[in-house]
Order: C-alpha cells, then structure tokens, then sequence
C-alpha cells in the first residue's frame, strides 16, 4: 500500500511575488502559515531559518512555513514593509496577526510557530472535552446561568483548561458582567495567556471598554453622512456597532475608512479591524469576508 504521509518538506515551500497570495494568503484561509523573509546573504537568517523549519516540521502539518528570498522577490517584501531581515510574518484567515524581527533562540521559535500552529484550532484529546462542548451548546442557547457553572466546574478539574477559561469569561461578557469576565481572565495561568482562545476573549472585552467612550450611534451616523471622510466617527461608530454584536456594518465602516485613507492614525481602522476579526469566531461570516476583503486592499 502506498504511503501517503505528508513528508516534512510539504510543510516547507519556497514562494515568489506571483504566487504569494495562492502560497501565503489562500492557503492561510485553512492551514495558518508562517512566512519568512530572508536572502542568502544574511547571516543571521542561516540560523533562524533551519530553526524554523524544525519548528514547523515538529508540528506536523498545523502550521506550514514559507520561505521568500527578499532580493528575487522584492514587490511583496516592499508591500509588507520588510526593512531588515530575517523577518517573519505569520498569517491566519488571509491577514497577517504575529511577527517579529531578528534571529530567536530555538526555544523561542518553537513558542512562536505553536502559538500560530494552535490558531488553526485542534481537537481536545483530555477526558473534559465532552464537558467543554456541553457547555458551550448551553451558553449558544441562552443558558448563560448553567454555562458559567459548568465551565467554572471544569476549571476546578482542569485548571490549565483554556477552553474553559475562555468560556467562562464568555458567559460573564453574555452576562453583561464586564468587569468579573475580566477579573476571570487576567486570573488565568501565564503559561497559557496566550492561547487563541483567551486572546479573542481579551479582544472582545478591548472592544466592549472602547465601546464605553463612544458617542450615540445616531450621531455617528450622522457625523459620517456629514463628512464621509469623519474617519474618527467611523472608528467610533464601529466599536459601539460591534458591541452590540452588529459586526457586519462595523467591518463593513473599518473596511470603508481603510480603503478611503488606509494610513489615517497610524493605519487605525486596520488595527481595529484585527481586534474584531480576533474577537470574532473564525468561521463568523463577517470575519471571513472582511479578512478577504482586506486582503485584496493589502496586496493590491
């Protein structure tokens, strides 16, 4: 019987200014994809490349590396602002959300590449996991009540549970409790602060605070009719939408302020725009359309 294991050099391709956004872009909207910026000459490159790759090849197939030699290919190293080298980009629904510059030791690189490994999510495999998704159907229907007991009672199984966590400090947000869901989450162990789960959850509650110093929404609105270019009004007028779980319109407002002037405050409506597609569920169809969307802006 033929074998048909992905060898690890299927995890590693190398990439070209005609085919990065198949390579990198499309292929991030499944597999998150780690992208780094080298050239031949670069001394350090030599020791965070192979690095890297061992990284990624330990990992199995949930995260795949890319490599672009920066002197061959420098129309996407230019459009991603590439000013020294090695960089790395790391790449997840089609838009970039980690990175960092300079050679890391190796044990930093493993952290790194499974942070971005774990964003493309993986099954539970501890006995908990029936209990976790048993919770998070009660807090879907409304049960908001029952979901944050029983999630609080898996953290007194499992204390290192990010999952739970990440569902208790959800169902206090549902409970309009803002200022417990926080207390929650800055209570959970450092050794998995950063995990997907908790990160989208501190994006939310980022979101619900920024909201707190926002105008009407009337008012927004009339502010944007009176000067389209009101980009501050925007911004404000999509938190308060998101906030109120109106997500579509507040992408569709950040989207509109990026494309009319994507470098105001500092590329601000792109910012938010990352702290909403982080709170939002992956697969919510107004990330994945505005992650498509800015994309094409991005790499135009």
């Amino acid at each position: 019987m033929m074998d048909l294991t992905p060898t690890p050099e299927q995890h590693i391709t190398d990439s070209t200014d005609a085919t990065f956004m198949a390579d990198v872009v499309d292929a991030s909207m499944k597999t998150p994809v780690i992208v780094d910026f080298w050239a031949p000459w670069c001394g350090p490159c030599k020791t965070l490349g192979p690095a890297i790759e061992a990284a990624v090849n330990k990992a199995g197939g949930r995260v795949k590396l890319v490599k672009v030699d920066v002197d061959a290919n420098q129309q996407i190293a230019g459009q991603l602002r590439v000013q020294s080298i090695p960089t790395v980009y790391a790449f997840w629904q089609g838009q970039p959300v980690d990175g960092f510059q300079g050679a890391l030791p190796p044990s930093e690189v493993e952290t790194f590449v499974n942070k971005i490994a774990d964003m493309g999510g993986e099954p539970e495999d501890d006995g908990l996991a029936g209990a976790i998704e048993a919770a998070q159907a009660m807090l879907d229907e409304g049960a908001t009540a029952d979901a944050a007991e029983t999630f609080a009672a898996i953290l007194q199984e499992d204390p290192q549970s990010a999952p739970a966590y990440a569902g208790l400090v959800n169902a206090h947000l549902a409970l309009d409790d803002l200022d417990q869901a926080e207390a929650i989450l800055n209570g959970a162990p450092a050794e998995i602060s950063h995990d997907p789960a908790l990160e989208a959850a501190a994006a939310r509650i980022s979101l619900l605070r920024d909201a707190q110093n926002t105008g009407p929404i009337d008012d927004l609105r009339a502010r944007i009719e009176a000067d389209p270019d009101d980009h501050q009004a925007r911004l404000d007028l999509a938190t308060a939408l998101s906030a109120k779980g109106q997500t579509q319109e507040a992408v569709d407002h950040l989207l509109e302020s990026f494309r009319r002037d994507r470098a105001w405050n500092d590329e601000a409506a792109k910012a938010h725009l990352f702290k909403l597609f982080e709170a939002l569920d992956p697969k919510d169809p107004a990330a994945l359309t505005g992650r498509r969307k800015l994309s094409s802006m991005i790499f135009a």
